[in-house]
Order: C-alpha cells, then structure tokens, then sequence
C-alpha cells in the first residue's frame, strides 16, 4: 500500500468539509490550504532506483489526492501528466475519492472509455442531500470499479437506489471536539442496504461523538478505527 499526493491544498466543499482534518493540521502550521501547489512527489509512482526497477513496488495499491481532491478545478493543467503515469503503471491500482463527480467526464483522459482497470474511484457522501446529488451522477458515470465513501456521515443516508455496480461503500464519523455525532442506527440501515444489494461494507471509524443504544460517548481519536472494528459489523 502506498499514497500519492501531486499536489496539495483545497477547498471546503461541503458541509461535510465544515471538520476537515487537512485544513485544521494546515493551520496549527501555518499553512495556507487554499493554495493548491503541486509537490515534489509529483512522479512518485513513475520514479525508479539506479537498478532500474520501479521504488513503488508492482502489486501494491496507491491512496491518490488523500490531503486533497484529484478532481479540484486548479489542478486541470497538470491531471492529465497523471492520467499518463497511471497508465505507465498498470501493475498498480490506484484509488482516488472525491466530493466533485460532477467534474469527473471533464477530467477524464480522452483513451478512457469506460474506464481504466486499475483505477478505483470514491464518491464521497455526508447525508441524504449530498447522496442523492452526487449518487444520481456517480452510478450513470464510465468507471470499472466504484466505491461510495459515507464519511463523515453527519444523518442518516438511504443509497439502496444508487448501489448497483458498486464494489464497496466505507462508513464513518466526524473528528472534531465540536463533531456531529455518527448514530449507530444510521451505519446498521447503511449495512443492510449493501447485506440486500450484495456490496461489500466496511465501518471504518466511529467518530468523535457516538451515539449507541442511545448513549452518547466521546471517543479519544486513536480510538476511533478500533471502536469501530469492534463492532465487528463489515461484511
């Protein structure tokens, strides 16, 4: 498993966006999010060691644009160069996610078709609104492999409709002492719905504040996947 970030900064979004772990690292540092810069990992997945052989080991799977989003409007001039280092390397897989599908057939390579075999793509969902105009877009889109990323997942979202031809849909909550709270009702409907249409579920973190048998608890961050893996609910 590796990650890849060509570039770097970015801007809220959504409401899903209000917590956003990049913009509240970037200013403890100083940095200003909003300004979208490439970085010096740019060909990372193309750089090779002095035998020749590629540094990112053949096989693994490459996190993409995890500090932004591979589909922001300042990065048009340089995507392409991307789209060609992820067809020279074939023999990874690359997975991006995004808040900006709307923009996804403007981004896209002209030798797409309906899409590369080694390229996962994430549509990511906070609640029903941001689900169904999203979703609506994602499910009619040329793209082989789809997963749907409910994080933070701020209400209760019914996607049964928008589940065909999805790989895998990935639950989780907020992180901020100021979070909405991720009720444990709303990742159990999420499941059943990916149990009906035979989708892959995992509950990846619980959030900051988390509801269960109507209890409200605030969970430490480092705690936040080991909670959620105790449930033991992915299928």
């Amino acid at each position: 498993m590796g990650t890849w970030n060509p570039w770097r900064g970015c801007h809220r979004f959504s409401e899903g966006c209000k917590f956003c772990y990049i913009h509240k690292g970037d200013a403890k540092r100083g940095v200003d999010t909003e300004n979208i810069t490439r970085t010096d990992s740019f060909y990372a997945p193309a750089a090779k060691k002095k035998n020749g052989e590629y540094k990112m080991r053949s096989g693994d799977l490459v996190y993409v644009c995890f500090s932004t989003d591979f589909l922001i409007e300042e990065a048009d001039p340089w995507r392409n160069e991307c789209w060609k280092i992820i067809k020279e390397r074939e023999d990874l897989h690359f997975l991006f996610l995004t808040k900006r599908i709307e923009r996804f057939m403007d981004c896209i390579p002209e030798d797409w078709g309906d899409g590369y075999d080694n390229v996962t793509v994430g549509c990511t969902v906070e609640d029903q609104n941001s689900a169904d105009r999203r979703l609506t877009i994602f499910e009619e889109l040329p793209i082989k492999h789809k997963n749907i990323i409910a994080q933070p997942l701020i209400g209760p979202v019914d996607m049964s409709a928008y589940l065909k031809d999805v790989e895998l849909v990935v639950v989780g909550g907020e992180q901020d002492k100021n979070a909405r709270p991720l009720d444990h009702v709303w990742v159990l409907d999420i499941r059943e719905q990916c149990q009906r249409a035979s989708v892959k579920f995992q509950f990846r973190q619980c959030g900051t504040h988390y509801i269960k048998d109507g209890i409200v608890t605030t969970v430490p961050t480092r705690l936040l996947c080991s909670v959620a893996r105790k449930a033991d609910i992915d299928l």
